[in-house]
């Protein structure tokens, strides 16, 4: 069994667990990047106070070439951040933003 469907399986059995549809997103993301779109909509959507998501969420979407979605996370992401007091993500958040706007020019 890979490491996705050992991931997928105990995400079957604890369909809420924030770690768990992180975890099953980052592994789509390596191996096929469109499929960790909708576990990355779902936490966003879902647990909007896990900040680590939204740094690799943007991320994909920018390989995906949709700059403009990319932004909006990226956004949402450093307002969140704010919010939770999370400097480290803050930090990272920004810093990717801004490549990712310098990258555009």
């Amino acid at each position: 069994m890979t490491r996705l469907e050992q991931l997928l399986t105990w995400l079957t059995a604890e369909p809420n667990d924030t770690f768990l549809l992180y975890a099953v997103a980052n592994e789509y993301k390596n191996i096929d990047p469109k499929k960790s779109l909708p576990y990355y909509e779902r936490l966003v959507k879902d647990f909007p106070t896990y900040t680590a998501t939204y740094y690799h969420y943007a991320e994909v979407l920018v390989a995906l070439n949709q700059r403009q979605k990319a932004e909006e996370i990226y956004q949402q992401g450093i307002q969140q951040c704010q919010l939770q007091q999370d400097r480290k993500a803050l930090a990272e958040l920004q810093n990717a933003y801004q490549n990712m706007l310098i990258d555009e020019d």
